[in-house]
């Protein structure tokens, strides 16, 4: 098994990154093109504890290098089985996904945590990522070590993307809220 661990925290507000977490993949991202569709196959919310759960399947186009690929049946479309918890008491959203293609071959059990910044509570997010890597290949060590490897560093490579990425939706994302917070300033401002 090898794990990969990231963290980062943006200058944005717990509300915003939260927010803007369910457009991660719009447009707006431009360093989200492997992603094919998002499917929300299931929303709930705990009257108890308030706590948003949501389940989602993502589709991507993943490319793999041709000796990866030939063990992995050459298929370039993966799903990804992703639930992730929003709980606005805490302030926390917790995002646990796991891949559906080549499950038999390679297991990749992500984490992703947003919570308030410990220094800057209400202008900064921490954000923490984690993936557990672990290819099944019996007794093939060398290769199992380099499928594992490989994963790894394509995570690396993905997460500093991703990054960018989210960064990209969390200005547009404010940038489209002020712009709303303004119009209805005006709306009520005509009617005074």
């Amino acid at each position: 098994m090898k794990i990969f661990s990231t963290s980062h925290d943006f200058n944005y507000s717990w509300e915003e990154v939260s927010i803007a977490n369910w457009r991660k993949y719009s447009p707006w991202n431009k360093k989200t093109p492997h992603v094919i569709a998002v499917d929300t196959l299931a929303r709930h919310v705990d009257p108890e504890t308030g706590i948003l759960r949501t389940e989602r399947l993502i589709t991507c186009h993943q490319s793999a290098p041709k000796w990866l690929s030939s063990f992995l049946g050459g298929t370039e479309v993966s799903h990804v089985y992703e639930t992730s918890y929003v709980d606005p008491r805490t302030k926390t959203v917790t995002m646990c996904s796991t891949n559906m293609t080549w499950a038999d071959l390679l297991s990749v059990r992500e984490t992703v945590v947003y919570k308030p910044c410990a220094a800057a509570r209400n202008s900064k997010t921490t954000f923490e990522q984690t993936a557990q890597i672990v290819a099944m290949c019996g007794g093939w060590q060398k290769v199992k070590n380099s499928i594992e490897q490989f994963t790894v560093e394509r995570f690396s490579q993905n997460a500093a993307k991703g990054r960018e990425g989210f960064e990209m939706v969390l200005e547009m994302s404010r940038r489209v809220f002020a712009q709303e917070r303004e119009r209805l300033a005006q709306q009520v401002e005509a009617k005074l």
